[in-house]
């Protein structure tokens, strides 16, 4: 600790909130350590709370900083206290480091000071570092503290010391419990944040934020363990995801209903454009705060980093999400533009954003945005990201799109989702309908055992269109792309964002133009257009993404599935789609029978499916196919029923028999 009048100030403060039970020491460091109660800590008591005053009154400030010595003394202070009698094994102990300089006597590199801090406490125990004023290196003591379980805090000298000491002592003079961890039930959540802390003190909170895999689950069982001061806890409970899902609903509606009543009573144009983003926030705020702790995470594992490997790896991630939740964080920037006021006292128009001319679009590219029936916004293939960040935010990714040309199927699942089928060896193209639920997961292509692949699409509902004859329509909300060889990786594609996590982990918003290239998998962006999903460079699938700008209820955002290369894909493949990949049909007539003309059936393996002549758009709606049609969810041309593939949670690869097909 340096001794000038705010250190002195807030080690009264600490002495102060001291209790009874408590056993404690002082160190100080400048051009000598000294040791207040040598080779031991001692409890707290009226006297040694005298002695200890006294102790304090009669340091001075004598020039030099001994950082490493200090840590070490104290570190070995407290370790014998921890090994001897007294000690109660589920103790918080913990070492308060405060200081107003910088290292200049001992030990003065950094990596040095942190590796023997590591070395000293052994996991023992925690750090907490404070620094005081603006001689000190705070990212020295952010790092002793992230790597030794603690926390820092900074104190401006024109700050109280003593009131913002008192307020970080109330954090964590009370410990509660200690060794925290949070499970759950196994393969019941994905993405979870932080889930063991090392303490939980009176005054702090713990908060973990993940995604459900089974979203229609009701609850979901939670086991918490932990240890305090006399015994071990172990709390169980199911939380009633669908009670709390309904009343956080209503919080979330009475909030956005107070924000709009804001708006029209301020009546300003300014808040009104402002009101988009905030109710978009405001509808995805449970998501935005695993992004909130997952960047935090990522800026700490960053400062931890051993090697400059590391640091690139957690500063890429950290900056995806940044960008993508639009966090202001130390790896972006935010440019606020002025707009200009013209002679006559009006606004000038906005800037308009034009491609580069070295981002040719691809064939892919010219397909608009579509659903099958209705029209919605037309997108742009080239449109750039407006959102500003490091320039060389990450090496890996390329702000532009494939130039070279992609030939993709008409094999594919787009629309409601109407379901078409190639056969370029019998030169047919058959057609189906799947009339799901929502909520569903349907497998799409299943190639687990041989090419590791597997693609699963969820369906999201909407009400039919007026003078629809169905009373609901599906459409396809999230698609994920599981590969298991060589190792495991995968790709969740929204109309939103894409979730790449391979080699690296990687949230990108669709919006953008972007290429990534994650090893087992790759994906390039074409911003509000498609998305390109390649597997080991044999097997290439196609993303849509359909967007409306101002939807009516009955059109919903969603994504068109289409299969670009499959030469990747094993025989046998299999799924809605995999299963027809090496599949050869036939055509039959069947002769009239009596008034009735003659009807056409499909040779499928053994069985004869009727068939229809139909039309189908494809591509976003930029082409006619016409196709032989299945009626009855495909009755007798898929193996089995609908319901078989129907698995249980978008990254179900169905090794475990939950597929029945």
């Amino acid at each position: 600790m340096g001794t000038c009048k705010w250190t002195k100030d807030a080690l009264f403060t600490i002495l102060r909130d001291l209790r009874p039970g408590d056993n404690f020491n002082f160190v100080s460091f400048s051009n000598k350590i000294k040791v207040w109660q040598p080779n031991h800590l001692v409890p707290v008591t009226p006297l040694n709370i005298r002695d200890a005053k006294k102790f304090i009154f009669t340091l001075l400030p004598n020039g030099g900083t001994n950082i490493d010595e200090a840590i070490q003394i104290g570190s070995s202070l407290l370790r014998d206290y921890l090994s001897g009698h007294d000690s109660s094994p589920n103790s918080v102990s913990l070492i308060i480091f405060l200081t107003d300089g910088r290292p200049t006597i001992g030990e003065l590199q950094s990596t040095s000071i942190l590796g023997n801090t590591r070395s000293a406490v052994q996991e023992k125990f925690c750090i907490f570092t404070i620094g005081i004023g603006n001689d000190v290196d705070y990212r020295l003591l952010e790092r002793m503290a992230l790597e030794n379980c603690g926390m820092m805090r900074r104190i401006n000298e024109e700050a109280d010391a003593s009131a913002m000491l008192k307020g970080f002592y109330d954090e964590i003079g009370t410990p509660l419990l200690s060794d925290i961890r949070i499970n759950y039930t196994e393969n019941s959540v994905d993405y979870v944040t932080q889930n063991l802390f090392t303490n939980y003190f009176n005054g702090s909170e713990i908060v973990i934020s993940g995604k459900l895999t089974n979203q229609s689950a009701e609850s979901l069982h939670v086991q918490v363990t932990a240890s305090n001061n006399d015994r071990n806890i172990i709390l169980e409970m199911d939380v009633p995801l669908r009670h709390l899902q309904i009343e956080t609903e209503k919080h979330v509606k009475a909030a956005t209903a107070a924000m709009a009543a804001g708006v029209r009573t301020l009546g300003s144009v300014v808040i009104q454009e402002l009101w988009d983003p905030l109710g978009s926030i405001a509808e995805n705020f449970v998501e935005r705060i695993w992004a909130f702790l997952s960047v935090k995470e990522g800026l700490r594992s960053r400062l931890r980093s051993q090697t400059s490997k590391e640091r690139e790896d957690h500063t890429q991630q950290a900056a995806n999400l940044s960008v993508t939740y639009h966090f202001l964080t130390p790896l972006t920037n935010m440019v606020v533009e002025k707009p200009e006021v013209l002679a006559d006292g009006s606004m000038a128009p906005a800037p308009t954003i034009t491609p580069a001319v070295d981002e040719a679009a691809s064939p892919i590219n010219d397909l608009p945005g579509d659903a099958d029936e209705e029209k919605p916004q037309k997108l742009k293939g080239n449109q750039k990201s407006q959102i500003s960040s490091l320039s060389n935010i990450i090496d890996k990714v390329e702000r532009r799109p494939a130039k070279k040309p992609i030939m993709i199927s008409k094999t594919s699942a787009d629309g409601d989702p109407h379901f078409v089928v190639e056969f370029p060896l019998s030169k047919l193209t058959v057609c189906f309908n799947i009339n799901g639920e929502p909520g569903h997961v349907l497998r799409l292509v299943s190639d687990h055992k041989y090419s590791g692949v597997t693609v699963n699409g969820k369906l999201i509902g909407a009400p039919a269109p007026p003078g629809s004859h169905k009373q609901q329509r599906t459409y396809f909300s999230t698609i994920t792309i599981v590969v298991d060889h060589p190792k495991r990786a995968y790709i969740e594609v929204t109309p939103k964002k894409v979730i790449l996590d391979g080699r690296d982990r990687f949230v990108l918003p669709c919006h953008s133009t972007v290429t990534v290239d994650s090893g087992v998998l790759s994906v390039a962006i074409v911003g509000k257009s498609n998305v390109t999903v390649t597997v080991g460079g044999n097997i290439t699938f196609i993303i849509l993404l359909h967007q409306y700008k101002n939807p009516a209820p009955y059109q919903k955002d969603h994504l068109g599935f289409y299969i670009g290369n499959s030469t990747g894909l094993s025989h046998n493949c299999h799924g809605l789609l995999g299963q027809f990949l090496s599949e050869e049909v036939g055509l039959a007539e069947l002769p009239a029978q009596g008034d009735s003309k003659p009807s056409q059936v499909l040779k499928v393996k053994d069985r004869s499916v009727p068939v229809v002549r139909k039309s189908r758009r494809i591509y976003s709606g930029t082409q006619n196919v016409d196709c032989w049609f299945a009626r009855n969810n495909a009755a007798k041309l898929i193996d089995g029923q609908y319901e078989d593939y129907v698995t249980t949670h978008m990254f179900d690869t169905g090794h475990h028999g939950t597929n029945k097909v």
